[in-house]
């Protein structure tokens, strides 16, 4: 960071005008701090943001293990270590309520609630929202990880939890890696499956939520359920 004038720096330029005035790199290298002997900690946070080939960008940054991110020269553990648990803490912002309880009143609240912590996994990943009679949130629980079908997201997962917590109803959500929301064919089977068996254990099915990068779909709205 020395050949960056002072005033130029991340850090001054964050304590200066506000941390959202940075750039991606810009608060990677705050997090990093130093850099190595022959590159600036905003150098190497450049480097880390270019990923593997396969993904870049903050999506690397949020999928990667510390394992991974440690291999990359001029981090090490202790900078990966800080690297994930600077992004677990987002995650866990994204879904801080103030000690209030979260209401689902439409799928934007579903959006806001988990659009951060599910718009850059790799991977599908299913879950399900528990609600009460107020629809407010009893717990948001994982339900499966891969390729959305019959056999990985059986009733029995997906209704386990939300009798234990005699939950009212409950909000199907998963993510699309691709980005784009469209429903598949097997989206819209599993939907119609996990409804029935909503229907006879008297737990509702409201919606089925899937979100892309940046964007969602409900299979409500789209009279797909």
């Amino acid at each position: 960071m020395k050949d960056i004038p002072q005033e130029e720096r991340p850090r001054e330029r964050l304590l200066r005008f506000g941390a959202q005035v940075l750039s991606d790199a810009e608060l990677l290298a705050v997090l990093l701090r130093t850099g190595t002997r022959s590159e600036s900690a905003l150098v190497l946070a450049q480097r880390i943001l270019k990923g593997d080939g396969g993904i870049s960008g903050l999506a690397y940054v949020v999928n990667s293990t510390v394992e991974e991110l440690s291999k990359i020269k001029g981090i090490g553990l202790a900078k990966a270590v800080q690297i994930k648990a600077a992004v677990e803490l987002g995650r866990r912002i994204s879904r801080y309520s103030g000690g209030q309880q979260v209401t689902i009143t439409s799928p934007l609240d579903v959006k806001d609630l988990l659009m951060e912590e599910m718009r850059f996994l790799e991977k599908e990943h299913f879950k399900a929202i528990l609600l009460n009679t107020k629809n407010h949130v009893i717990s948001i629980e994982d339900i499966s990880v891969g390729s959305l079908n019959s056999s990985i997201v059986h009733p029995r997962e997906v209704f386990k939890p939300a009798i234990k917590r005699s939950s009212a109803s409950i909000i199907l959500v998963h993510n699309h890696p691709s980005g784009d929301p469209v429903p598949s064919k097997e989206d819209i089977e599993v939907t119609s499956r996990l409804v029935d068996a909503g229907n006879i254990l008297g737990i509702n099915v409201l919606d089925h939520i899937i979100i892309g990068n940046n964007s969602i779909l409900s299979l409500r709205e789209q009279g797909l359920m």
